[in-house]
């Protein structure tokens, strides 16, 4: 078979491959990706929602609007809603615009965000067609399914590896500058340059069954939803909306002293959860079941390899943070990779990978595990009468709606985990002394501290602040009399990629206190200052990844 030279070699044609091939692709980079599945071969059901931060990319890449035309039905809620059963009482209710009106909505706590793109919630099964489509369409890409790495050895200039074809059970050999595992949970990538996961290998379990129940969507009272949570004494469980019409995803939590998947009776539980006698028909589709984890690896990077996505961390994907928290170390790889590859980055440039993913997705995890934890501890304590017609039943009912609100609306409508984390430690950002504002899954405070996300706000021209963002770096400047021809001829000098935005009658949040701000292609702000530097090629070079000691 052909042998292939290429510049990036992706393990894992899954979403977090795809948007790392897309990424790549459009910087100029070269790619080739492996894939043990059929061309189009359907994934499984899960990752139900996509995050404004990975739509914002998206939407850079080109393909947000192909995502939003698919999913659930236009006019489909995409709320939130606790009930007894599925088809029982409600107790309360998060309000989410389905994606007809999601641009122009003001009603729900999630309308508000500071951002281009809002939230997404369509399934896998829905989304990986849409990626693959877009990507397999991009030249420069070379997919490559029904094909598994065997083997790979790191040479001095390049990677040399082996893949089998599954179909002629023949061998090729593929040339690389760098190779990325994205191949989930199991990754042989990792296991290959001895990286281990560490922390809670069992937080909880669940027993996930992917149904087609045509009949159910007519026995539930009020407006639809996209998810349902039922909360009662015998089970607790949520079920997800697939299609809006006829199939859905039942997870049935089981409680700590349910040791297995079959502690439980599948078919009683389901209808427990769904609130349905033992006459009501549905269809076993595939079952989905899944252990809750806390655990991410040791090390992202074995010289030019990497992991991202599940192949370098897994945990309980409370808030949608497991595909899109795959997304984003992709993201921040694809652009250091290609700096590098460019010619303008140095190899050290590459050691920010690890310094800033690592300890975001060590705190993303504890976020993820410490809500599971108040979630079990939730459904072992739901009320013996809270299904009862009496006055302490109603009373029981409006508490546990209050609490399941309060307890689960910052994992629905998480602007924390969404714009407020930020890098620190890192060798590629200047710190100026002040520290970033903390975040929790629900709340942040918008900031320009070095680190942190850049804050949204519209051009003047109608455009997007990160629509207008270059490959390398934006100098945000806020002041047209600053002479900045000294930071412009530094990074000419480097070959670093710089544009100038010049501000002036926008409206800009109140975190832009400083003159110049200089922000990444991925968002976050590497440096700002109300000066330009005394030696702009010393921040050049540090920005680079040029280990130096940078003077005022």
């Amino acid at each position: 078979m052909k042998n292939i030279d290429t510049d990036v070699l992706i393990v894992g044609a899954g979403p977090v491959g795809l948007t790392l091939a897309m990424d790549l692709v459009s910087r100029g980079v070269k790619v080739a990706i492996v894939e043990i599945r059929d061309y189009a071969e359907p994934p499984n059901v899960k990752c139900n929602h996509v995050a404004a931060r990975t739509m914002e990319r998206f939407r850079r890449l080109g393909v947000a609007h192909k995502l939003r035309a698919t999913g659930l039905p236009e006019d489909y809620p995409n709320d939130v809603v606790f009930r007894t059963r599925m088809t029982g009482t409600e107790l309360s209710r998060i309000p989410i615009p389905g994606r007809g009106e999601r641009y122009a909505s003001t009603d729900g706590p999630d309308t508000w965000w500071p951002t281009p793109e809002p939230p997404h919630r369509i399934n896998q099964i829905y989304l990986e067609p849409v990626l693959l489509e877009h990507t397999a369409a991009l030249e420069g890409v070379t997919l490559l399914n029904r094909t598994r790495l065997t083997s790979f050895t790191q040479g001095p200039e390049a990677i040399e590896a082996t893949a089998l074809d599954l179909d002629s059970e023949t061998f090729r050999k593929i040339r690389c500058r760098y190779l990325v595992g994205c191949d989930g949970g199991s990754s042989s990538v990792r296991k290959a340059i001895g990286a281990k996961l560490e922390g809670t290998a069992v937080v909880q379990r669940v027993q996930s069954t992917y149904i087609r129940a045509p009949r159910l969507r007519s026995l539930l009272p009020g407006k639809p939803s996209w998810c349902y949570y039922s909360v009662n004494p015998r089970r607790c469980g949520t079920v997800f909306a697939i299609d809006g019409s006829q199939t859905w995803l039942v997870h049935n939590h089981l409680n700590p002293d349910e040791p297995d998947f079959e502690s439980v009776d599948r078919d009683w539980s389901i209808r427990q959860i769904l609130g349905v006698d033992a006459d009501f028909e549905y269809e076993v589709i595939s079952k989905e079941d899944w252990v809750g984890r806390r655990l991410v690896a040791d090390r992202f990077r074995d010289r030019n390899v990497f992991i991202a996505g599940d192949a370098s961390h897994l945990w309980v994907p409370y808030a949608g943070y497991g595909m899109n928290a795959g997304i984003a170390d992709a993201l921040n790889l694809s652009w250091l990779l290609a700096a590098r590859l460019q010619g303008w980055g140095e190899e050290s440039i590459l050691d920010a990978y690890e310094a800033e993913r690592q300890p975001i997705t060590a705190q993303v995890s504890h976020f993820a595990m410490n809500h599971a934890a108040k979630m079990i501890k939730a459904r072992s304590a739901v009320p013996a009468n809270i299904e009862e017609p009496t006055p302490e039943g109603a009373a029981a009912r409006d508490r546990i709606g209050r609490e399941a609100y309060e307890l689960n609306v910052e994992q629905y409508c998480c602007a924390g985990l969404n714009f407020g984390y930020y890098y620190t430690g890192s060798p590629i950002i200047v710190g100026d002394g002040e520290s970033p504002p903390e975040y929790s899954m629900g709340g942040f405070t918008p900031s320009t501290v070095p680190g942190c996300r850049a804050p949204h706000f519209w051009l003047s021209d109608g455009r997007s602040l990160y629509d207008a963002f270059g490959a390398g770096y934006t100098l945000l400047r806020f002041d047209a009399s600053l002479d900045i021809e000294g930071l412009q001829a530094a990074a000419a000098s480097r070959r670093v990629p710089l544009r100038v935005l010049d501000l002036g009658g926008e409206k800009v949040p109140e975190a832009y206190k400083h003159k110049l701000v200089l922000c990444r292609d991925d968002q976050h702000v590497a440096w700002r200052s109300n000066v330009v530097p005394a030696d702009p090629i010393a921040l050049v070079d540090m920005l680079r990844g040029v280990r130096a000691e940078l003077k005022s």
